[in-house]
């Protein structure tokens, strides 16, 4: 396989996985389909996709970029040999675990920092009530040092060996859609059952409080270091 198609591959993968975002999106904000399953009540602000349109597409095109181009350029430190299933099962685990990390800090950062939570941080928390898409809400500083903990975790597995094609795809196809639910204001059957893993209404109480719950895949940092919203806090 060439760089050029590992970096097709990769660009491909996150236009999919952000197309079925796109189309949940419009489901969750034009139809009534998982009125059930909603989180919050109240109802969305008229035009508010319209007017997140730029920033999504911003971001989006960040995101194609920065990923296409790191697979492309660093295409001799991918292993394209075949899918062993254990080495791409531990790569994956130990890429989410870093990124989740590096994730909960700089996120609790972002917050426990005034300047950078009024100047930064509060375009994200516009979307006190999220649709799916909205992860791609964010400042584009933000978003840019967001993708941080993706390179840290995949440099930690470089230390010891190559980082294998298949791990590379299924963590950004895995990471891409468990932001995009996270984001849905939506508690579906089946996905709430997930031992460790961060559940929807976990960072739903996080927008529309904006305190505590600061990881994004693992509920761990957050029960570890004290950060859990309670319901009862105000």
């Amino acid at each position: 396989m060439t760089a050029e198609k590992v970096a097709i591959g990769t660009v491909l993968i996150l236009v999919f996985s952000n197309l079925f975002g796109l189309i949940y999106s419009l489901v969750v904000l034009k139809t009534s389909i998982f009125q059930a399953f909603r989180i919050q009540k109240q109802d969305y602000k008229a035009g508010i996709f319209k007017s997140r349109m730029p920033l999504f597409l911003f971001n989006f095109v960040t995101l194609l970029a920065f990923s296409g181009s790191g697979a492309y350029f660093l295409f001799d430190f991918i292993d394209t040999s075949g899918f062993v299933w254990y080495i791409v099962l531990g790569q994956v685990l130990v890429a989410f675990l870093v990124d989740d990390l590096f994730f909960y800090f700089y996120h609790r950062y972002l917050h426990e920092n005034k300047f950078l939570l009024k100047k930064i941080h509060s375009i994200h928390h516009r979307a006190t009530k999220p649709f799916p898409l909205e992860y791609l809400y964010a400042h584009p500083l933000e978003w840019m040092l967001g993708t941080l903990g993706v390179v840290f975790g995949f440099a930690l597995i470089l230390i010891f060996m190559k980082v294998n094609l298949y791990a590379f795809w299924i963590f950004g196809l895995l990471r891409n859609l468990h932001e995009i639910q996270i984001h849905s204001d939506l508690k579906l059957p089946g996905l709430s059952t997930f031992p460790f893993l961060s559940k929807t209404e976990h960072h739903d109480l996080h927008h529309s409080k904006l305190n505590g719950n600061y990881a994004s895949t693992f509920l761990i940092w957050d029960k570890l270091l004290g950060t859990t919203f309670k319901s009862s806090e105000k």
